[in-house]
């Protein structure tokens, strides 16, 4: 067993996927909220879950240039296409896996979650360039897979092919044959996630007794656990156990900082943790922009931010001219993801 960030560990070589991820370097495209499989565990966020969306990391999408521009400000060096289930949009997924391979490059990688077990689907999903399939069948599914015909798909595909589910706690029995499933066809991982609490799993979580792992987690208790069991199994096919600590800290962090180098203004300053810090005035625009005119501030240190109908600031500049702007200064943080959400907020000069 090898250890990784953040408890996260693994047997084997890590899928591709998972290196993209670990190096913040996927982007992760929603293709769609919708899906007919019903997982109690399923964490999709309430603005997601049965609806028709497109999201291209944090990014509501509309348009096939949103994604691809998405894309170019992490530096994607790959795609993993989620939902929902992409399946049950199979034209939209297709169309999205070409766009990416004509205008990303054949090389950029794109791995599929899906909880169907359509194999004419996958095979159209291969046909269109698809490089890595991730399965998470219905855990009621994962003692009866050999009426899946997967094995005989398995054996006859160039796609890597693996499990990813959630470890669930006190469903060793079954988690046990699916891993022991993919080890017998040939499958080339399987993925361990670490069960977790979401505005869109609680009550369902909680209906089956399950609770958090502590105080300073949406974890639940005994997921870990129960992952690290199946590692500690001697196994033919690698196994990975994902922790929710390392997708917070590891992965969204990275992606965020290959973000925030592409989205920085030369006004901004990007800190440890890949956010960006502001000087933000607020106050009718074009008083502000001639207030920081008589105050000498060169052009090139201050623009007005349109979309959020102020101006914006060298940090370092308003902090020393701060008790001299007739106007509310603050220094703000925020994060360099397409919604831009506010970390902190400092007033520097109080009304």
């Amino acid at each position: 067993m090898k250890s990784m960030e953040a408890g996260s560990a693994h047997t084997g070589r890590l899928p591709k996927g998972c290196l993209q991820c670990r190096r913040g370097s996927k982007m992760v495209l929603l293709i769609t909220g919708r899906c007919s499989t019903g997982c109690f565990y399923c964490p999709l966020s309430l603005e997601k879950k049965g609806k028709d969306v497109l999201y291209a990391n944090e990014r509501r999408c509309s348009s096939d240039e949103e994604v691809l521009d998405e894309a170019r400000m992490i530096g994607a060096e790959g795609t993993g296409i989620t939902g929902g289930d992409p399946v049950q949009c199979l034209d939209r997924t297709l169309h999205f896996i070409r766009l990416l391979k004509k205008e990303l490059g054949p090389r950029h990688h794109i791995h599929l979650y899906t909880s169907s077990l359509d194999v004419d689907s996958f095979r159209r999903l291969e046909e269109s360039g698809l490089d890595e399939l991730r399965l998470h069948p219905n855990v009621e599914m994962w003692d009866r897979l050999e009426e899946s015909g997967l094995r005989d798909f398995v054996h006859s595909t160039s796609m890597k092919v693996g499990f990813e589910v959630p470890s669930l706690p006190g469903e060793d029995e079954r988690t046990g044959r699916l891993v022991a499933f993919a080890e017998d066809a040939g499958m080339d991982f399987v993925n361990l996630n670490e069960l977790e609490f979401s505005e869109g799993n609680w009550d369902r979580l909680e209906e089956r007794g399950l609770g958090i792992r502590d105080e300073l987690s949406s974890a639940v208790r005994g997921s870990e656990e129960a992952a690290l069991r199946r590692l500690a199994e001697e196994r033919d096919v690698p196994v990975h156990y994902c922790s929710s600590r390392f997708k917070d800290t590891v992965q969204l962090r990275r992606r965020i900082k290959r973000r925030a180098r592409r989205a920085a203004r030369p006004t901004d300053v990007i800190t440890g943790e890949g956010t960006l810090l502001k000087g933000v005035v607020e106050g009718p625009i074009q008083e502000v922009i001639e207030a920081l005119r008589k105050l000498d501030v060169e052009e090139h240190l201050f623009y007005e931010d349109k979309e959020k109908k102020r101006v914006e600031v060298a940090p370092w500049v308003l902090e020393h001219i701060a008790d001299r702007v007739p106007f509310d200064s603050f220094l703000v943080e925020e994060y360099p993801t397409a919604d831009r959400l506010e970390v902190e907020r400092e007033p520097l000069r109080p009304r």
